[in-house]
């Protein structure tokens, strides 16, 4: 994505990582979610640069890091979340986290011991229940998937994620969602990253969330179709002292739908007097 550079890179266990840092300021770290890239901050981290050093990456398996036949799951994501932050020298950032990026920036805190100034979760995946039929479908049928013509997985893929946006986004605008999945490695490493989603990495920590160590606050758009806004309120409930904010007219990309509520809430939580 040549509008959206990771100009460095961090080995993870073989494999690169693509990373951008900018800004001078207090740490901020944003985490994105599956089936998504870094991109998904680019109305929002530049927002930032002025004020804070803003760390972003992709995952692995996503985007421009690696896209290897290995283990791309949240059981090693929270790995590689924790490296970076002690590669970076953060001992205490702020975290914005959404959708998998929720559940690995949940995990590298309560079980890998990192902690946070403060944390903000967008439409996280936390709690079981969690994925599509899509999603049930095709962690069975991950080989018959990986292996389709090209032209099906460029029809299947923008579908899938304007799934997840409320507002009826231009072919244009959706591109670079759509444009690491395709072709070779892409089309595979986008059936192996949903064959490999286990609900069990979210059971590990679910008993864990009234241990959290840091001041929270959860967005959650109101027209998610992937997971109900219930689940969010759940989550509420389980993290102690947490702030709870609906997103109006929302769908579980809140980043394309209403990135200015998320840059007002972090601008508005970043300005507390905060204490982990």
């Amino acid at each position: 994505m040549t509008n959206w550079p990771l100009d460095q890179v961090y080995d993870f266990n073989g494999h690169s990582i693509r990373y951008a840092i900018h800004g001078d300021g207090p740490p901020l770290v944003f985490v994105h979610g599956t089936p998504f890239s870094s991109y998904v901050w680019h109305r929002i981290a530049p927002l930032f640069f002025a004020t804070h050093r803003v760390h972003y990456f992709d995952l692995l398996g996503y985007g421009q890091s690696a896209q290897p036949d290995a283990d791309v799951s949240l059981g090693v994501q929270n790995q590689l979340l924790a490296q970076l932050l002690e590669y970076w020298n953060l001992e205490r950032p702020d975290v914005v986290a959404h959708d998998f990026g929720g559940a690995t920036a949940l995990r590298t805190h309560l079980l890998d011991g990192k902690d946070y100034r403060s944390l903000t979760l967008i439409d996280p995946v936390a709690l079981s229940p969690w994925g599509s039929p899509f999603v049930q479908h095709v962690r069975q049928h991950e080989t018959a998937f990986s292996g389709l013509p090209d032209y099906i997985p460029r029809a299947i893929v923008p579908t899938y994620i304007r799934g997840a946006i409320k507002r009826d986004i231009p072919e244009a605008e959706l591109a670079p969602y759509v444009k690491p999945w395709l072709g070779e490695p892409g089309q595979a490493a986008f059936y192996r990253q949903i064959a490999q989603m286990d609900e069990r990495y979210t059971r590990e920590v679910e008993a864990l969330y009234p241990k959290v160590r840091c001041p929270t606050q959860i967005l959650w758009g109101e027209d998610d179709q992937w997971i109900p806004i219930e689940r969010g309120r759940s989550l509420h409930g389980m993290i102690p002292g947490a702030l709870f904010q609906p997103v109006p007219s929302a769908g579980h990309l809140v980043q394309e739908d209403a990135p200015e509520v998320i840059v007002a809430a972090v601008l508005r939580f970043l300005a507390l007097p905060l204490a982990c």
